[in-house]
């Protein structure tokens, strides 16, 4: 809008003259004012006024829009260095810490396993309380070190890692992706698919990746619903996308929280009590996104939360609603 503005500014000098050159060339300019000292014809001259500062200004714009695009094209290059360059740090440090924490695991497996005689009556770490306590805490954040890690470097290769894109069918990956999140002292979990008058188009996408994406939405709310709480899990063709909604009965959360949810690392002060490392929603969005797609998030304390990711259908099919 600002360039189409200023080559109208532009082009004024050289339409006034244009103007000006048909009024003479009509003879509405006495030719003895206008023709002083001058061998061309009066219109010549009001076309050449007014085209040299049009060209003049022209050529100013180009050079302007030359270094914006260049200006844009260096600041795209920043940023998608600057991704790459995050992508890399944190697979280095998933890399560097999956060692030391896998002995450490091993160590609290073995030192838990153990049974060292400190006394006649054959007592060792493991059977004292305070012991056995300080080890699950020691397993138990060990494991939660190492999810973080993986979690964070999976969200940086989403981010700027290359897509293999392939038509995916939506079925079979949510069909198990509810058997992998689905356990018998959890919430129940349905899968609501449609069949008729047809049945879902396949996405455009990166299956693996998808599959990521969709698991720890599930897992997400199957984490946050109680036990007799319920998860249900719909798809529907709408327009030209295919849309994905995981509703829950767990807490819900706050409307000041609703755009908080999807940071990297962000945990409701509510929910702190539920194990968990704050990247599931933020890792959903950046696939949703690296996909053409969207997703979003509905609300209500106390009643529950509804998690929607839009995809474009593969085929780009037409479909209701």
């Amino acid at each position: 809008m600002r360039w189409a503005l200023a080559v109208v500014v532009a082009l004024l000098p050289l339409a006034a003259g244009a103007a000006l050159a048909a009024v003479a060339a009509t003879g509405g300019l006495p030719d003895a004012r206008v023709r002083v000292a001058l061998s061309a014809q009066p219109h010549d001259w009001f076309l050449a006024a007014g085209a040299v500062p049009t060209v003049l200004a022209l050529g100013v714009l180009a050079l302007l829009a030359r270094r914006d695009a260049v200006a844009h094209r260096r600041a795209a290059e920043l940023v998608s260095a600057a991704a790459e360059e995050r992508r890399l740090l944190l697979s280095r440090l998933d890399h560097e810490l999956k060692n030391p924490l896998t002995a450490m695991r091993a160590a609290v497996a073995n030192l838990s396993s153990t049974r060292v005689a400190v006394g006649p009556e054959g007592r060792g770490p493991g059977d004292d309380d305070g012991t056995a306590a300080a080890l699950a805490s020691i397993e138990e954040q060990a494991v939660r070190l190492s999810r973080l890690t993986g979690d964070l470097r999976k969200i940086a290769d989403v981010r700027s890692g290359v897509l293999e894109r392939s038509p995916v069918d939506l079925a079979p990956l949510l069909a198990d992706a509810v058997s992998v999140v689905q356990s018998p002292r959890g919430p129940s979990v349905h899968l609501d698919l449609p069949r008729a008058p047809w049945p879902l188009p396949p996405v455009l996408g990166d299956h693996d990746v998808l599959e990521l994406a969709v698991v720890n939405l599930l897992d997400n709310a199957v984490k946050y619903t109680p036990p007799d709480g319920t998860v249900e899990v719909r798809a529907r063709h709408s327009g030209r996308d295919v849309v994905l909604e995981v509703a829950d009965t767990g807490p819900g959360i706050a409307a000041e929280e609703l755009e908080q949810v999807w940071e990297e690392l962000y945990r409701s002060p509510r929910t702190r009590a539920v194990p968990g490392s704050g990247l599931g929603l933020a890792l959903v969005r950046a696939v949703a996104e690296r996909h053409g797609g969207s997703a979003s998030v509905e609300s209500r304390v106390g009643r529950g939360t509804a998690v929607r990711l839009v995809l474009p259908a593969a085929d780009g099919a037409q479909g209701p609603g």
